[in-house]
């Protein structure tokens, strides 16, 4: 690779080399939502638990339409008829309720009429009809949800059923931000000479956040040695993660890469073959990791969906997620000789392809270009342009 640089994927290998996965905990299942499971969630019990009625109806015999059967009491969800279905007889019956011993069949309330205690069936009923058999769902024992599984909403939803309050999920990570320089300012705050608001901090913990970890308040270094090793430390000794933005040059205020040196974190590599985001740099202090992500927005976003975000998950024992896979250039994209590209871009649907059009300009400053995109499309190094209808790998962007 040019200049020392490597590429996207060994710098990928490198910092998931470096990953010590998290001790698990458990937690009680209604506030696991984004956990990652630490083992597998076996049913419980067989679900449904007990034949059960699909639809509100009779619970009766199967055999022919015509016939007129006794109403001789109710079966309803969780309240189940006391007393067996005798012949001659129906008993009214709820969607989810216990189908009565000795009902063969479930007949919709549609097909009958019920007049004076006595039920009037207006179709034929097959055996089996409209009755859910005990463990259609799932089966006692059986696996529901693998380990390294995000709990989302449904994953939760399966859970409950499967008869589990409380889940084995990793540990969340605990991860610090750190953004550099004397320009930044607060949100909000008015700005003087030379000064610009300090965008990075809140979307750097925001990402961190939507990725699973436990994010501190943000911090500022400013440009200043003895402050930029005090706040590393501090970082050091209470996170899993430092995300770091900016600081990471050879200018004579960039501090941070000698005092980490200092501090005994071993660098994996300084320097990567993608645009942008080309001055990244990450290493290690025994498990716990450091990513030093370019000062610019659009940088810091792309290196941290590149590298941080990979990590983190990893950290949780997440299995990797499905990755948007392939998409046509909607327009030509001019190659960069020395460095695989990151376009942030939207992803649109057109006659059955999926085609990757660019979010706009695509400086490593503009973070808009960021607003409303879908994925990154990785473009290849290399000489010229690369046309339109081109097929181009995708990579997750995270928001």
């Amino acid at each position: 690779m040019p200049d020392g640089l490597i590429s996207i994927s060994d710098a990928r290998a490198r910092v998931l080399a470096a990953v010590t996965p998290l001790e698990p905990e458990p937690v009680p299942v209604t506030d696991a939502l984004d956990r990652v499971l630490a083992e597998d969630v076996r049913a419980v019990t067989d679900l449904p638990p007990f034949p059960s009625s699909a639809m509100d109806g009779y619970a009766v015999e199967p055999g022919p339409g015509g016939r007129e059967l006794r109403l001789a009491g109710e079966s309803r969800a969780g309240t189940p008829s006391d007393r067996p279905l005798a012949p001659g007889e129906a008993i009214r019956i709820s969607t989810g309720a216990a189908v009565p011993e000795g009902a063969g069949a479930v007949i919709r309330q549609e097909d009958t009429e019920e007049r004076g205690g006595i039920v009037a069936l207006l179709a034929a009923v097959e055996p089996g009809q409209n009755i859910r058999p005990a463990g259609e769902v799932m089966r006692a024992g059986t696996v529901v949800l693998e380990r390294g599984t995000t709990l989302r909403a449904a994953e939760l939803g399966a859970a409950v059923s499967a008869g589990a309050g409380t889940v084995l999920v990793a540990r969340r990570p605990r991860v610090q931000v750190l953004a550099t320089g004397d320009e930044l300012r607060d949100p909000g705050q008015p700005l003087g000479p030379g000064q610009i608001h300090n965008s990075n901090a809140p979307m750097l913990s925001a990402l961190a956040a939507r990725a699973g970890a436990l994010t501190a308040p943000a911090a500022r270094l400013p440009d200043d040695r003895g402050a930029t090793r005090a706040g590393l430390e501090r970082a050091l000794a209470g996170s899993d993660v430092v995300l770091i933005s900016g600081g990471v040059s050879v200018g004579p205020h960039d501090h941070v890469k000698p005092v980490l040196a200092e501090l005994g974190v071993e660098e994996a590599f300084w320097g990567v073959a993608l645009q942008p985001g080309k001055p990244t740099w990450f290493g290690a202090l025994g498990p716990s990791l450091v990513f030093g992500l370019p000062g610019n927005p659009v940088s810091s976003a792309v290196t941290f969906a590149l590298f941080a975000a990979p990590a983190l998950a990893a950290l949780q024992g997440a299995r990797g997620e499905d990755q948007p896979g392939t998409a046509e250039l909607g327009v030509a994209v001019r190659a960069n000789a020395r460095r695989e590209q990151a376009l942030r871009v939207r992803l649109e649907r057109r006659e059955g392809r999926v085609v990757a059009v660019p979010n706009g300009p695509q400086g490593s400053h503009v973070i808009t270009s960021l607003v409303g995109a879908d994925a990154l499309a990785l473009i290849p190094a290399g000489e010229g342009e690369v046309p339109a209808g081109t097929a181009v790998a995708l990579a997750p962007l995270p928001r």
